[in-house]
Order: C-alpha cells, then sequence, then structure tokens
C-alpha cells in the first residue's frame, strides 16, 4: 500500500508557511541556517513533514500550532 498524500492539504500548509515566512522577511536562507529545515522543499509543496516539522516551523514563525490551523 502507498503512502496517501492530500496534495490540496500539503498546498494550503505550504502557502502559509511562505506567507508567514514572508511578512517576517526571513529569507529562506536564513531560516535554513536558523532552523536546518530545507523551507524551500516545503514551500513549494514537495515534502509531506511531519506534525513534529510544522511545530517547529511555527515555533520559529512565533505562531502557535492552533493558530497556524486556523481557518483550514
Amino acid at each position: 500500500m502507498g503512502k496517501r498524500v492530500n496534495e490540496d492539504l500539503l498546498n494550503k500548509i505550504a502557502l502559509r508557511i511562505k506567507e508567514l515566512r514572508e511578512e517576517r522577511n526571513v529569507t529562506q536562507e536564513v531560516f535554513y541556517h536558523d532552523t536546518g529545515i530545507n523551507i524551500g522543499r516545503i514551500e513549494r509543496a514537495k515534502r509531506n513533514m511531519s506534525i513534529s516539522t510544522i511545530e517547529e516551523i511555527c515555533k520559529y514563525l512565533n505562531v502557535s500550532v492552533e493558530a497556524f490551523f486556523k481557518g483550514f
């Protein structure tokens, strides 16, 4: 059985991360340097990430996981 990927949800998450990162004027390079997370792949919805990774991204961007997903 193959992995199931909800591409619509993945795209929404990717867009939300990119919007938050850009609002905070953080480049992908700085984000990677600070966190070790390749945010470029995530923002292009090329990577299905774990909830732990989402939580780490939210912490870095100073937004709660609940607020991040509000409106989904």
